[in-house]
């Protein structure tokens, strides 16, 4: 069940979601608008390896804003850090940052239960388009959860707690046998 803007409100004053610097004014009828971060990332290497930690370099978007170009993948992070141990979250960009072309996030727009830290924007546009910081690009909407809530994020998100952007760390998933979390996810639920 999709949280209302109202009980969204409700859970942060109960503590069962923290946005920081909240805002009311941010509150719609079923989520709550997300801002951009003045820091974005772009790969420095023409091909990515999902082996690998991949090169990145900062860029910091300028008052007078940043053209974004076609073809390039900026990751960016929201202004707003993110704490439920409730609910499952999803974050979508805001039709009216779609309708200029600009898609906030390519696949990853879940949150799991458990997340604490800055969401991850994977940012790409159909024509170069002029972004600014602090703008409000996205919305997060919260849903309660079905069943066993022992297996979060916490326990398995190599993202967690994260303090600011963040590249890929597929290369972890490497680092250890499919079977690993799988043995590991059967343990905590055993228990």
């Amino acid at each position: 069940m999709m949280l209302t803007g109202s009980e969204i409100k409700k859970e942060i004053i109960a503590g069962n979601i923290k946005i920081s610097g909240f805002d009311e004014n941010q509150v719609n009828p079923h989520s709550y608008n997300l801002r951009l971060h003045d820091e974005l990332m772009v790969y420095t290497c023409d091909e990515l390896d999902m082996k690998k930690d991949n090169p990145v370099k900062t860029i910091k978007i300028p008052e007078e804003g940043l053209v974004l170009q076609p073809g390039e993948l900026y990751l960016g992070r929201t202004v707003e850090r993110i704490n439920t141990d409730r609910y499952a979250a999803v974050l979508d960009g805001r039709s009216s940052i779609g309708r200029l072309g600009i898609c906030v996030h390519v696949t990853a727009g879940f949150i799991d239960i458990g997340f604490d830290g800055y969401i991850t924007y994977e940012i790409q546009v159909i024509k170069p388009v002029r972004v600014y910081a602090n703008v409000k690009v996205s919305q997060i909407s919260f849903y309660e959860l079905k069943g066993d809530r022992t297996i979060t994020y916490k326990n398995a998100g190599k993202y967690y707690g994260n303090q600011g952007t963040q590249a890929s760390m597929l290369f972890k998933d490497f680092e250890v046998t499919s079977n690993s979390w799988v043995k590991n996810t059967e343990d905590k639920m055993a228990n």
